[in-house]
């Protein structure tokens, strides 16, 4: 049976005015890949920050390995939660290895630099995002595709149980994207708990093992990918018409 290092019981999301999830029930698994799928302002990004406890005082409900989040510190909590957010921002101009780098620094001690091995890790991370030879690079030379890349690297230089990721594949070409979200399945296969919101149902068929759904009203659905990812549901999720096609074995879901 899979375990969950992050879960949350009854958690409600809100912003002013507005309950976007309540009552939620949800374990992110260790060895599984979950997908959370909704429209714009549905809630996905309010929910993954609150699962992480960066929304101070509203992660009632969030528990990290059994013990509510609130009494974590924030460096213990960062060592175990990764989070992947949805823009990129560059506050200071880094290096491409000095930015992955900085994964590592939930496992460090205050004052201590990076060893040979962290160093080991980032080039591993940005080869495994396909950035290596790029390590003395400006960041804000980068596109947005390889920014946001190099935002997963610095994800898995991290080295937590879980990871969060906003939208993985914002930015990417095609064959990014495939290569990017074969990355989180072989992660997630791993071991690790992987829970991602996207934009593509189909991506979500193909790559994730489960499936939240969020209406932006409160209610929520989730469940096995085969089981939550259907027409009626999508096309109430979304608000537009979806047909399920059969194409080489793969379930494909267009709009009619």
């Amino acid at each position: 049976m899979t375990t969950a290092e992050l879960s949350c019981r009854g958690l409600t999301v809100s912003v002013p005015g507005r309950i976007l999830v309540e009552g939620l029930d949800l374990d992110i698994r260790q060895g599984s890949f979950l997908g959370i799928l909704g429209r714009n302002g549905s809630g996905k990004t309010t929910t993954l920050h609150t699962l992480c406890g960066l929304r101070h005082g509203r992660s009632a409900g969030v528990l990290l390995e059994g013990r509510p989040i609130e009494e974590w510190p924030r460096k213990q909590i960062a060592a175990r939660v990764g989070l992947v957010t949805q823009r990129l921002e560059d506050p200071f101009p880094t290096s491409v290895l000095e930015t992955a780098l900085a994964g590592r620094h939930p496992h460090l001690d205050f004052w201590r630099w990076e060893t040979d091995q962290d160093r080991r890790l980032a080039g591993d991370a940005l080869a495994q995002v396909g950035l290596a030879g790029l390590e003395d690079r400006a960041v804000d030379t980068l596109s947005g595709g390889e920014r946001r890349r190099l935002e997963i690297a610095m994800l898995l230089c991290q080295s937590t149980p879980t990871c969060l990721l906003d939208e993985p594949t914002n930015h990417l070409d095609p064959a990014h994207v495939k290569s990017v979200l074969s990355l989180l399945r072989a992660l997630a296969d791993d071991g690790r708990g992987i829970a991602a919101s996207l934009h593509d149902v189909n991506a979500a068929s193909r790559y994730c093992d489960r499936c939240l759904l969020l209406f932006g009203d409160g209610e929520w659905v989730i469940g096995e990918t085969e089981e939550v990812l259907r027409e009626e549901t999508l096309s109430r999720l979304y608000g537009v018409d979806m047909q399920r096609l059969e194409q080489d074995g793969q379930r494909l879901f267009l709009t009619a």
